[in-house]
């Protein structure tokens, strides 16, 4: 443990049923991991079972957690059959009550706190298709801006899928761009109004653009 936690981005707590088990699991990797000179390594905590979602908005308040995840295969068996196995994937895991409540409540939890929501994987693993829309609906209907892979070829559509489009970048930089002409105050653009709440929005996409290695307008590059 002492070695591993000079290397380690993060670590992964899988099965907790509680926050209590978090906080737990907390102490005593903080424990080990101060005797290598490591402070407060950042942890990604899987949500899969009914007590973690119960907790997940105090699980999300922990300050040394960085992430949430659905563990979507576990949280479907834990209701022994209640919930159809179609609903460990698509379209059964966008449609099925329980497993979409459960999905909104991570993403919830995490944007309110600050951290990252992480989408569950999919097991389609040939089919890029199937791999992009499972991401895109992940980001657009569900609020995740991470997702799990497993296997390469998953990587450049879910990267893809969680990247803004060209057009939402142009957009984002013609409307920040006449914001501050005008000293941040309320404009109009294509005949919509815009002031400080949707330039918090757009600020966002071109700060993810950025992120993720994408070109920006040069209108924009001075707006970060």
């Amino acid at each position: 443990m002492q070695d591993s936690a000079k290397r380690l981005a993060y670590l992964v707590l899988p099965k907790v049923e509680s926050v209590a088990d978090v906080v737990a699991a907390i102490r005593a990797i903080n424990r080990h991991a101060k005797k290598a000179g490591r402070k407060d390594l950042p942890l990604h905590v899987l949500i899969e079972t009914h007590g973690a979602l119960a907790d997940v908005h105090a699980i999300a308040a922990l300050p040394q957690v960085e992430c949430l995840s659905f563990g979507i295969m576990d949280f479907v068996s834990a209701h022994y059959g209640a919930i159809p196995g179609g609903a460990m994937r698509t379209p059964g895991q966008f449609t099925h009550p329980l497993v979409v409540r459960a999905k909104l409540e991570i993403a919830a939890a995490c944007h309110a706190h600050g951290k990252v929501p992480s989408h569950n994987v999919t097991t389609e693993i040939k089919d890029t298709a199937v791999v992009a829309n499972d991401a895109n609906r992940a980001t657009s209907e569900l609020g995740y801006t991470r997702m799990w892979s497993i296997h390469p070829d998953q990587i450049k559509p879910i990267v893809k899928s969680f990247s803004p489009r060209s057009s939402e970048i142009n957009e984002a930089s013609q409307i920040l761009t006449a914001a501050q002409d005008t000293q941040w105050g309320p404009i109009q653009h294509n005949g919509k109004l815009h002031d400080r709440a949707s330039y918090r929005y757009y600020w966002t996409i071109l700060q993810r653009a950025k992120s993720s290695g994408q070109s920006l307008p040069e209108t924009a590059a001075g707006l970060l």
